[in-house]
């Protein structure tokens, strides 16, 4: 599409569309409130580890990270996330296609590798093709360790209250 006033050098070029430049000032500005908000600093120094639970479908036990940080079940396909004195669990696909999430520690933040939907530390969708949060698993502690039950999937449209309270608070922001 041409620019009224551009020529070849114009930065936005032939190549930008109303829905590509629509979708860059959009992720320019969530960045730059993202940017200022304190957890940002936080979520990328979150370290990441693999790991298996132990027990039932029910009551899959992983001990509750010492600290921020990803812990990944690869054979169960679960995400155990602690951020800001608050651990969830997470179904490790994307809720748009189901393509595997991976953690973006430069960035503090869960990204799908193949349309580049990206979600906050806490599964809060931020921006892409999803159309919503990180799908999780209910949880309850025991002890140190939490209880994750892989039948109790919520989704955020479909159960919105479940999934909101679907997170273990280890202690007040």
């Amino acid at each position: 599409m041409k620019v009224d006033g551009c020529n070849a050098s114009c930065p936005l070029g032939d190549a930008m569309d109303r829905r590509d430049f629509l979708r860059d000032a959009m992720s320019g500005a969530l960045l730059a409130m993202g940017a200022l908000g304190a957890g940002a600093g936080r979520a990328s120094a979150m370290t990441i580890a693999f790991a298996r639970g132990t027990g039932t479908r029910t009551d899959k036990m992983y001990p509750i990270p010492a600290a921020d940080g990803v812990v990944i079940d690869k054979d169960e396909s679960v995400i155990i996330a602690r951020f800001d004195g608050r651990v969830y669990a997470f179904s490790l696909a994307c809720p748009h296609q189901n393509t595997a999430l991976r953690w973006d520690k430069s960035n503090g933040r869960f990204q799908c590798p193949k349309h580049k939907s990206r979600y906050k530390p806490d599964g809060v969708f931020i921006d892409g093709r999803a159309t919503r949060g990180m799908d999780r698993f209910a949880v309850k502690r025991e002890g140190e360790n939490l209880a994750v039950n892989l039948d109790a999937l919520y989704r955020q449209n479909e159960n919105p209250a479940e999934w909101a309270a679907a997170v273990i608070i280890l202690s007040e922001k």
